[in-house]
């Protein structure tokens, strides 16, 4: 439940990360001024007992992020990815988060699979292994069907996780509240809103049969993406609580080590990580939005393997546009234009200016370009990005929160594989074919296509119902004589679509 209990456990978190000691390195990584550490600190330590003591044997932010629950690992997973921001040593520290976590039982992940799908696991599998993996949502085991011999992953959501979760939802929710009370200006991030868009979110994460539809989809839409593969779904093995899917021999993304000893190229892995994410996104509008490390393993053959579905983000065309002409206009450092896309979206308020709009995007993008990607300090960049939408009343966006989260994930990932990276250049020419292909004549044409279709399925009804707009029309002004304009406006319709079939023809 949402309410003023839940302060309980906003202070708790605090008092957590003061204990742990955490709340001291957190502030180091982020640079906070000493004045802000004084007040912060002063105001935790004397409650710091009612923090969570954590497991003494792990470094600081992963103990208490790990004592705190799920939601808390979540984000120390997206900060795992990003050493440029937090330091290398933190960023270290984090990576545990991701498939590294204490796992529950095995005997209780048996009785689990087989409630969840009416088994006896003994008859279905003739081996099921201890956890190889435990995350902060689930774990999962490694089996064999025993009808085929099969080797698959069967992927087991932990017990009580969705109150858990619950939990810590409604305390962000209420400070989102106090944030939006106490701190007028930061109201233009919709921070209620962007926590609805995280409780739905880990909704669906938390439904197993969604995951498996989003992974059937996902490799539906990428089945011809060279140097790219998907486990598949054995839906007869997958429930609510369980999903199995085939095994997938690889090395984990993050081994840096692992990857040198086995010879694969890692810059080229940088490069394709950043462009299948961009193509996805564009190109298919229905992307992994949980890209860190942990879900991505490279196989023998040097394939990039994703896995883990839980969450998937979707982008319509239209955005999918806006966001490709933004990209776009960065790459060939065209700030008007990508000034100009902003207001045209209605990103940034009509009463701005657009071309103040514009320099500051300059001066946001021309310090990156050119630059070696380990010289750029995407922590100040992101500071200085985020103060120049505050000066221009841009509001958060939450239908590009995942998309926005996801490229922050997967640039980490680029940049851990390959810390000399340039995103622009590598982003170049996915960006580039998409908008000759989608923002060209050729788009132009197809759009008006679909628009024709679209009235030639209700073309049957479009004289009735533009004869009833005539008549309420005329029922209202009253007019002498209504003149006759139905036929003109059905057959300017039919010539309409005469033409667009023509230019089709021609292309």
């Amino acid at each position: 439940m949402r309410g003023p209990h839940n302060l309980l456990r906003l202070i708790r978190t605090g008092a957590t990360l003061e204990r742990t000691g955490a709340m001291r390195e957190i502030m180091e990584a982020f640079d906070t001024p000493k004045l802000v550490r004084v007040v912060v600190r002063g105001l935790v330590w004397p409650v710091q007992w009612l923090g969570y003591r954590g497991d003494q044997s792990v470094p600081p932010v992963t103990r208490a992020l790990t004592a705190l629950g799920p939601a808390y690992i979540k984000f120390g997973q997206v900060l795992s990815t990003r050493p440029d921001v937090v330091g290398s040593e933190l960023a270290t520290q984090l990576t545990v988060l991701q498939d590294k976590l204490p796992p529950f039982s095995t005997q209780d992940a048996k009785i689990e699979v087989e409630r969840e799908l009416n088994i006896t696991l003994n008859e279905t599998f003739s081996s099921f292994s201890d956890a190889v993996a435990a995350a902060s949502i689930a774990q999962v085991h490694k089996a064999e069907v025993a009808a085929t011999g099969e080797h698959v992953a069967i992927k087991v959501l932990r017990p009580g996780i969705e109150r858990a979760f619950q939990r810590d939802i409604d305390a962000f929710y209420l400070a989102a509240r106090a944030i939006e009370i106490l701190s007028p200006s930061s109201r233009r991030l919709r921070p209620m809103d962007v926590i609805t868009h995280f409780e739905g979110v880990v909704a669906g994460e938390l439904d197993l049969r969604l995951e498996s539809a989003a992974a059937s989809e996902f490799l539906s839409n990428t089945k011809n993406d060279p140097g790219f593969d998907l486990p598949k779904i054995d839906w007869n093995l997958s429930a609510r609580r369980v999903m199995t899917q085939t095994w997938v021999e690889g090395i984990s993304a993050g081994d840096i080590t692992a990857l040198d000893l086995a010879g694969h190229d890692r810059p080229a892995l940088a490069e394709r990580v950043l462009q299948l994410f961009l193509s996805h996104a564009l190109r298919d509008g229905f992307f992994h939005a949980d890209m860190h490390q942990g879900n991505l393993k490279i196989s023998p053959a040097g394939d990039i393997v994703a896995y883990d579905f839980g969450i998937m983000g979707h982008i319509d065309e239209y955005t999918r546009r806006v966001y490709a002409e933004i990209l776009f206009g960065f790459i060939r450092r065209d700030y008007q234009r990508v000034a100009e896309v902003h207001f045209e979206a209605g990103y940034v308020p009509a009463d701005q200016d657009v071309d103040a709009f514009a320099r500051a995007l300059r001066a946001v993008g021309e310090p990156i370009f050119g630059m070696d990607a380990s010289r750029i300090s995407m922590g100040r960049l992101l500071t200085y990005l985020f103060e120049v939408t505050e000066r221009f009343g841009m509001e958060t966006r939450t239908e590009l929160i995942l998309l926005q989260r996801t490229m922050v994930v997967v640039e980490g990932v680029a940049r851990t594989l390959d810390p000399h990276i340039n995103i622009w250049e590598v982003a170049h020419p996915i960006v580039e074919d998409y908008i000759k292909d989608r923002i060209g004549p050729r788009a132009m044409v197809r759009d008006m296509s679909k628009a024709i279709m679209v009235l030639g399925r209700f073309g049957p009804r479009l004289p009735e119902a533009i004869e009833q707009l005539l008549v309420q029309k005329s029922q209202l002004q009253q007019p002498a004589q209504p003149k006759p304009i139905l036929p003109a406006v059905f057959w300017a319709l039919i010539g309409a679509g005469i033409t667009v079939m023509t230019m089709l023809a021609l292309t």
